[in-house]
């Protein structure tokens, strides 16, 4: 028994016991060894001093190595990274930094930089007419663009959930992103044409108008003024000389009348009245090439189609008629008695002629337009990521508690999408301010003035014409002092988002 539980130790100080194993004749006699407790095990007597046991060295493992030149880093050191950032900061210097000092530098000289003028400049902004307008214009800009945009992206967002082609709707909306602001500019120059044969605007306005009536007149035509002419003009009205009864022809002859709106006119044709019928005829007394009688239907001559005829007996309207393609018309069942045939002032007013988008009054709700089409696929992009990432739980919970579609529309998915939201809202503020190339291309220049923007104004003083660089730094710096609390709310917002 001495010579197994006292004899030679394994010399890898592998034995049962350092392998903490359960089985062998250790665990029959108890003698296990305790690593953790007790105290340390007796030196092997045919050691020699000075020397460690081979066991003892292989369990404690081999010293680490020392490291020259202290503990080691991972990655490259600090000075890489300075070189990488260098050449960016070199360009944000000279592109960004620079030019901002510079023109809050420059915004205290005169046009001509060599004066002074400390504060004029700032001053001039709030003092001068024009300079006013474009504050007032940037305002209904903020005010009216950005809430516009995002209201029209939440819209399309939630439409592209509820259609089959949503792809197909989400590319034709974002497709204006596409092209540039200069080149927007000119498609809509082009769309606001006052003249409805070229303005597509307004060619869809005249559209709509002749469906419901029709919209031709004949603001050049006229009697002729002379005493055979058996009609005068009275009061923009044209009225016939002489009084009829019914059964008698009138005939109401008219001159001054363009060529080019007789170009698709029926020939003119006397009317014959029936038994108690007052009827007549209404065309271009006018033969091309010379001939004719005058203040007779000839066979050539044009009739006036469209026109409205009035039956008047003491200042009353008694009947009212419309001509027919030949230029006839025709009153039936009117009492015995005589009548004055008129023709009433709105058939010698001009038809629609088109909106004058272009024109002072709407110059800058046609360029707002034109910006919702630029950047409401933009909204409505950002705004449907947002509403893909609103749990659907909360949705459906809503419906099966009996809420309707506008309640949980309004209730739950606005304020889950209000951070989106603001978002939008923040950044279309920002791009309204900055907002040049619109208006310079849109705005014809007798109405640019009406138009006017800081952005634009900045331009036009500076290098437009105005040479005035002193004044141009003034208002970029007013410039961006706008657009600095703005940029400063969505940062802010990120950072949280990212937290």
């Amino acid at each position: 028994m001495t010579d197994r539980l006292d004899g030679p130790q394994d010399p890898r100080g592998g034995g049962d016991a350092a392998r903490g194993s359960s089985s062998g004749p250790n665990e029959a006699h108890g003698a296990s060894l305790d690593l953790s407790d007790g105290p340390p095990p007796p030196a092997d007597a045919d050691a020699e001093p000075g020397k460690t046991s081979p066991a003892k060295s292989t369990a404690a493992g081999p010293a680490p190595a020392a490291v020259p030149g202290g503990p080691s880093k991972l990655g490259p050191p600090p000075t890489m990274a300075i070189w990488f950032l260098l050449p960016g900061a070199l360009l944000l210097g000279a592109m960004v930094i620079y030019p901002i000092i510079y023109s809050i530098f420059r915004s205290f000289y005169d046009a001509t930089g060599d004066t002074f003028v400390g504060a004029d400049n700032y001053a001039a902004i709030f003092s001068d007419s024009s300079t006013l307008t474009t504050i007032r214009n940037n305002l209904i800009w903020v005010v009216v663009a950005p809430a516009l945009v995002t209201a029209v992206g939440l819209i399309f967002a939630v439409l592209t959930e509820r259609i089959r082609w949503a792809t197909a709707f989400k590319l034709i909306v974002f497709m204006p992103m596409a092209v540039s602001l200069m080149a927007s500019g000119v498609i809509f120059r082009l769309v606001y044409e006052q003249a409805p044969d070229r303005g597509v605007a307004n060619a869809v306005i005249s559209s709509v108008d002749g469906l419901f009536g029709s919209n031709q007149g004949y603001p050049d035509a006229r009697p002729r003024e002379n005493d055979q002419a058996p009609v005068t003009a009275q009061q923009g009205a044209v009225v016939t000389k002489q009084p009829a009864k019914p059964g008698q022809a009138v005939l109401i002859p008219l001159v001054g009348v363009k060529p080019d709106t007789l170009a698709s006119a029926a020939t003119a044709k006397a009317v014959q009245p029936g038994p108690g019928e007052l009827a007549g005829t209404v065309w271009v007394d006018f033969t091309q090439g010379g001939g004719g009688a005058l203040n007779q239907v000839d066979g050539t001559e044009k009739a006036l189609a469209g026109v409205t005829v009035e039956a008047v007996q003491n200042g009353a309207v008694k009947a009212t008629a419309s001509t027919e393609a030949d230029g006839t018309f025709r009153f039936a069942g009117l009492a015995p008695g005589d009548y004055t045939v008129r023709l009433p002032q709105s058939n010698f007013e001009a038809g629609f002629t088109g909106v004058s988008w272009l024109g002072p009054t709407l110059i800058t709700p046609a360029i707002i337009g034109a910006f919702i089409w630029v950047w409401a696929g933009f909204s409505m992009v950002l705004i449907a990521a947002g509403l893909a990432a609103i749990p659907r739980d909360a949705l459906e919970a809503a419906r099966i508690d009996g809420a309707t579609e506008w309640q949980v529309f309004r209730k739950i998915t606005i304020p889950l999408l209000s951070p989106v939201l603001l978002v939008v809202f923040v950044t279309m503020i920002i791009n309204t301010l900055k907002v040049f190339d619109l208006v310079f291309v849109i705005a014809p220049g007798s109405v640019q003035p009406q138009a006017n923007v800081i952005a634009l104004e900045m331009w036009r003083v500076s290098f437009g014409g105005g040479g005035n660089q002193g004044l141009g730094s003034a208002l970029a710096i007013f410039l961006l002092i706008l657009v600095l609390p703005f940029m400063i709310i969505n940062i802010r917002r990120f950072r949280r988002d990212n937290q």
